[in-house]
């Protein structure tokens, strides 16, 4: 590795930048409201890009180009279900909860939430939605490590352990300084900078490729009609479940806790124009980096090794070979930031509620804020160390479980969430069904892969209908639940006025 190598210098100074932003953090938070949620300070700029980042891994720099550029646009509906997913879900969810949250006793983390919510004094809700986050979560959190490692190895040609600790030492650095505003404000940084990677390198890429054109060739012909038409080997199973993706977005306790943390509910609507304006922008720059490296290696096949070898470094070589190594390695680095972002949100919802949902109801009931800080900065250590060992091997038979992580989620919480801020009947019991329902039909169904079906589908309708059976058979809510869910209710309608 060159230490004077552009490339190096810029994911240097990009690695400094970070940590300074973790400090900055460290300054700002004095309690464990600070440090897990923000004191609920978050802008409407911050609130959206943060909610984007940690929302877009090292998938939408390398996972969805590559998929493009292999098979064309038909792979472009997870990108237009992952659009309306989260819309409906800034639309629907962000500020309700919000709302919500603040008058649940000040909920700050998604059990804490609904624990509140349905009044769950022997605290079995917070112990499972816990129990499922944390099993989720730190299989999440392998795989980001992993994800980070394969960058360093590829990138400075280390070995894998030694990529392994210094790509998940960079992240744990300012997440264990900083807490939840050290990752936001990051996030923001590192949302900027993945934007303008994929505005820039298909822009360039296309001028690359339009001047050297032969006479009468054209892009179109190159790329091919197949990989121009939307339902090329398509099934309606096939797009039903690559756009149940978006369902997803309603159970994601990394992004659901951004809505919490917004300083206030008349936040919310800027927020979510300045979000789906930075996520419509970077899916359709990522479809376009698949699109326009298909003519582009075409053309320039003596460079096309890397590629061909795995196509989900497209966007990587698109940079390599066509910017200045110091643009290339600012670009390179927004690999690195969608990461990073994802993998620290991650972390600090695992570190949350072990903290506030454990630790601080469990153990230890009068603990002083600055006692709680720093069993919150242990717990982020803890985590991620676990989360190494598992990425130690990058093989190991746990990481499989990542590429329905989403869907987990998705389905446990997903309709839980739903229906705890708009139905007014829902029950303690009706949560708890809903929330094993969805998680262990997710399990099971990925397992036996019935018609091919995305696990969400199935996993969200039965938590769904879990929820509604078990809380219709059940006890009736309380009044002051429902007392409280009208007030929330009138709130709404008054604000919407």
């Amino acid at each position: 590795m060159n230490l004077l190598d552009p490339t190096v210098i810029t994911f240097g100074i990009y690695l400094l930048a970070m940590l300074f932003i973790g400090w900055l953090g460290y300054r700002a938070t004095t309690d464990l409201s600070d440090y897990i949620l923000g004191g609920r300070s978050l802008g409407s700029f911050v609130t959206a890009l943060s909610a984007g980042a940690s929302d877009m891994s090292g998938w939408l720099l390398m996972g969805l180009p590559g998929a493009v550029y292999l098979s064309g646009l038909s792979e472009a509906w997870i990108a237009i279900g992952l659009t309306i997913g989260a819309y409906l879900n800034w639309r629907l969810v962000a500020a309700r909860l919000r709302l919500y949250t603040e008058r649940t006793n000040n909920a700050l983390t998604l059990p804490d939430y609904l624990a509140s919510r349905f009044e769950d004094g022997a605290n079995v809700l917070r112990l499972v939605t816990t129990a499922v986050i944390l099993v989720f979560f730190t299989i999440y959190c392998a795989s980001g490590v992993v994800a980070g490692a394969r960058l360093f190895e590829s990138m400075f040609g280390l070995p894998y352990q030694t990529a392994l600790w210094v790509g998940a030492l960079c992240t744990i650095a300012y997440v264990f300084i900083g807490g939840f505003l050290a990752v936001s404000w990051t996030d923001t940084i590192q949302a900027s900078l993945m934007i303008t990677a994929l505005i820039l390198a298909p822009v360039v890429a296309y001028f690359a490729v339009t001047g050297e054109l032969q006479a009468g060739q054209s892009l179109t012909e190159m790329i091919g009609a197949q990989k121009l038409d939307l339902m090329h080997n398509a099934s309606v199973i096939g797009v039903v479940s690559l756009m149940a993706w978006g369902l997803g977005y309603f159970g994601q306790p990394h992004i659901l806790v951004r809505f919490m943390a917004a300083d206030s509910v008349a936040s919310i609507p800027r927020a979510r124009r300045i979000g789906m304006t930075w996520m419509v922008l970077c899916l359709g720059g990522a479809v376009a980096v698949g699109l326009v490296g298909i003519p582009y290696f075409a053309v320039h096949t003596q460079q096309a090794a890397g590629v061909q070898a795995n196509a989900e470094t497209v966007f990587i070589e698109i940079a390599r070979q066509l910017f200045n190594p110091w643009i290339a390695g600012l670009l390179l680095a927004a690999i690195l930031a969608a990461v990073m972002s994802t993998l620290s949100c991650q972390l600090l919802v695992c570190s949350s509620a072990l903290t506030e949902d454990i630790y601080r109801v469990f153990l230890r009931k009068n603990a002083t804020q600055r006692e709680l800080v720093w069993v919150g900065r242990a717990m982020v250590f803890a985590i991620a160390v676990v989360a190494i060992v598992i990425a130690g091997n990058p093989n190991s038979r746990v990481l499989s479980m990542v590429s329905y992580a989403w869907a987990g989620f998705g389905a446990a919480f997903g309709p839980v969430i739903l229906l705890s801020l708009f139905w007014r009947g829902m029950t303690r019991n009706g949560a708890l069904a809903g929330i094993v329902v969805g998680a262990v039909t997710v399990v099971v169904w990925k397992q036996g892969g019935w018609l091919g079906l995305y696990e969400i589908v199935p996993g969200f309708v039965l938590g769904a209908l879990a929820v509604v059976l078990v809380s219709k058979l059940g006890k009736q809510p309380s009044p002051a639940m429902l007392q409280r869910h009208d007030a929330v209710d009138a709130e709404m309608a008054r604000l919407q006025a």
